[in-house]
């Protein structure tokens, strides 16, 4: 295994360059094994856990999720206090932060950043509750390649770019992280579900966060730094592809269901219409069998 690390790094380092000396030796970052097989048992039981689960009757989970969800809710708060601290502290610029310039802030922003690496493993049960409770319609292509890509894609940032313009997607994200986990810690309790609106909100608030990111780091593009070029390219073209998979997403589970709703609308309103058509055609139609009756 040894050996391997070696190579795998050997081969990054060249790809990419020297890597940050401020993460040397720093769980889960010395090398790159750990997160892909994590990566891959991630893979694994999407695929492998609901065949298991197919004859088996549902957990509940409710206990545990509520305090999971509280767990990740609290270190969402966390990291998004810390890391806009940090950056004041640090005086960083908004439109582009190189990763050597914002002294001691910058290790405040290295150490939180990396919560929100390893909160990316934490993460990988979201999926598996879904798959205990038998949940698989939320199995989603987005939900599983948001979660398999982000804890690899924060390991590369955590060993390469740590701090500097690297700060601002993860803020948001831990911003909106609160919303979204104190909405499913609530949505476990079921005498809380009548009251919570706010799902909706929360996915129009992802897509603004994306772009958002975007346009700050296009601001890197247009007003370079010390910060490497290729690490903004990759960061816009993965927004990118979140703002795509998040429309459809959002088209598929509010616009339709909306639409939906005005079709079984209309159609209870035309069953009452054609209803009360039917109802006058066969008085109408017994006034004049009567009337022939007579005659």
């Amino acid at each position: 295994m040894e050996l391997v690390d070696k190579t795998i790094n050997s081969y990054f380092d060249v790809w990419l360059g020297p890597r940050d000396p401020r993460v040397k030796g720093w769980l889960l970052l010395e090398n790159y094994t750990p997160t892909f097989i994590f990566s891959v048992l991630y893979l694994l039981i999407v695929w492998l856990g609901p065949k298991y689960m197919r004859n088996k009757q549902p957990f509940s989970c409710r206990g545990i999720l509520v305090i999971y969800n509280l767990g990740l809710t609290l270190l969402s708060l966390y990291m998004f206090y810390e890391l806009v601290t940090g950056v004041l502290e640090g005086g960083y610029n908004f439109f582009c932060q190189d990763t050597h310039s914002g002294g001691e802030a910058d290790m405040k922003i290295i150490r939180v950043l990396w919560w929100y690496y390893f909160s990316k493993l934490i993460e990988f049960m979201d999926t598996f509750f879904f798959i205990l409770r038998k949940n698989n319609h939320q199995i989603t292509v987005l939900h599983v390649y948001h979660h398999a890509t982000m804890l690899n894609i924060w390991w590369f940032v955590m060993n390469w770019v740590p701090c500097g313009h690297s700060y601002f997607g993860a803020t948001l994200n831990s911003f909106i992280h609160v919303l979204m986990y104190s909405y499913y810690g609530l949505s476990a309790v079921p005498a809380m579900r009548p009251y919570l609106w706010w799902k909706k909100y929360i996915t129009q608030g992802q897509l603004i966060q994306f772009v958002l990111t975007i346009f700050q780091t296009s601001c890197g593009v247009v007003w370079p730094c010390a910060f490497p070029q290729g690490w903004l390219y990759f960061q816009i073209s993965y927004m990118i592809s979140l703002i795509i998979l998040f429309t459809n997403f959002y088209i598929q589970t509010y616009n339709k269901k909306a639409s939906s709703r005005r079709k079984e609308y209309q159609n209870g309103s035309m069953a009452i219409a054609n209803g009360y058509t039917n109802s006058f055609s066969s008085l109408e139609n017994n006034v004049k069998q009567r009337k022939q009756r007579k005659d």
